[in-house]
């Protein structure tokens, strides 16, 4: 059975082979330079240092194809990139100075090597008129899609992995926080609505537009389409049930009905935090798959409340904690975890094993290895 075979048969809610793996694909789902390098070495692997997006600041790396193979990744991703003005621009910056992309919103270095979002150019606008002055980015820029044609022709013949769309987006929610900052946005949502809605509109209008264009590059072959807004916490929502049904369910909906009617791919929806009280307002705007599953967050933890409630309309990619287990776990311990959500998630297909949001820097190669090999024992169907 192929990668592909094996996702697409999870995402049915059938039972292939095994559990699916996702790993090593999206910044969503990926792997941190630290950890990559210390699985190069581990692995006895020699592969050129690079980024997902060409974009070091993000810290996120693009895993060469030995290690992907060693890690029973069943999935490809095909990325677009930032239009090529902006990386010349970057490029000619002085070293540490901030990133800045190509909306205007940027990273600072608050340590070597290290950056955090800390440029929000529309920090102190409340009004349309500031809105309507603003440079806003050219979507239609073509070096930004100009990789994605081919890509996919590519995976589509090999016929190996799930071809998985990443248009490089902070989707609405998330893009106006790095507008504004996350204070000053929250405050306006509150305070000044009408702003606050024109705002995620207006992001929603330009993620669109450039979906629009990576969907008629990536043609029939795209099994799975990336979208996302962070909207939980550690325990909670960032906004109330009430003002995300208000404000931002009907902007989620728009773009999700938008993707539906351009591609039969499933839609990967990506939030951290405990969103379980908004799984059903997922669902009825056509979400497919949820990650990342944050298993340590709230409710969230409950895996079998999850899987009773859910399993049969939604499937989960993730749940292998990141916050206790793969950084400062045994090998054990972490196989451990495998055994035990995939008990929880797998039965019956609807489950696709990853790592809770990215592998990030602590996490020791042993422990990467130990997750991925722990599929292969304890991930075969049918289960146990």
């Amino acid at each position: 059975m192929t990668g592909r075979d094996r996702v697409r048969m999870a995402m049915a809610h059938e039972e292939p082979d095994r559990v699916p793996i996702l790993l090593g694909t999206t910044n969503a789902t990926g792997i941190k330079m630290n950890a990559y390098r210390g699985l190069k070495a581990s692995l006895g692997i020699e592969a050129p240092e690079r980024y997902i997006y060409d974009w070091p600041e993000l810290g996120t790396a693009l895993v060469d194809e030995e290690a992907m193979v060693r890690l029973g990744v069943d999935a490809r991703a095909v990325l677009d990139r930032y239009p090529a003005k902006v990386y010349e621009r970057v490029k000619a910056r002085p070293p540490h100075d901030p990133f800045v992309d190509d909306w205007g919103t940027g990273a600072k270095e608050i340590e070597p090597g290290r950056w955090y979002p800390g440029i929000h150019p529309l920090a102190a606008a409340t009004g349309s008129a500031e809105l309507a002055a603003y440079p806003w980015p050219d979507m239609s820029d073509p070096s930004r899609v100009a990789n994605v044609r081919e890509e996919v022709k590519a995976l589509s013949a090999q016929g190996s992995y799930a071809i998985l769309g990443c248009p490089w987006l902070l989707f609405p929610f998330e893009r106006a926080h790095a507008m504004q900052g996350l204070d000053a946005f929250l405050t306006n949502m509150l305070t000044e609505p009408e702003f606050a809605s024109a705002l995620l509109w207006k992001i929603e209008g330009l993620c669109k537009e450039l979906m629009g264009h990576f969907l008629d590059e990536a043609g029939e072959e795209l099994d799975i389409i990336k979208i996302g807004d962070d909207l939980g916490t550690q325990d909670s929502l960032l906004i109330s049930p009430g003002l995300y049904r208000e404000m931002l369910k009907p902007v989620h909906a728009d773009l999700i009905a938008f993707i539906k009617s351009r591609t039969k791919a499933k839609v990967f929806f990506h939030s951290d935090g405990d969103v379980f009280d908004l799984i059903p307002d997922l669902l009825e705007i056509g979400v497919d798959i949820l990650n990342p599953i944050q298993s340590g967050a709230g409710r969230m933890s409950d895996l079998a409340a999850l899987k009773k409630s859910y399993g049969k309309d939604l499937v989960f990619c993730g749940a292998i904690d990141t916050q206790r287990v793969l950084p400062y776990g045994s090998p054990a311990e972490v196989r451990a975890e495998v055994k035990r959500v995939i008990g929880l998630l797998g039965a019956g297909g609807g489950y696709m094993l990853s790592a809770v949001h990215t592998v990030m820097d602590e996490v020791p190669a042993r422990n990467i290895l130990a997750m991925v090999d722990a599929v292969r024992e304890f991930g075969n169907y049918p289960l146990g």
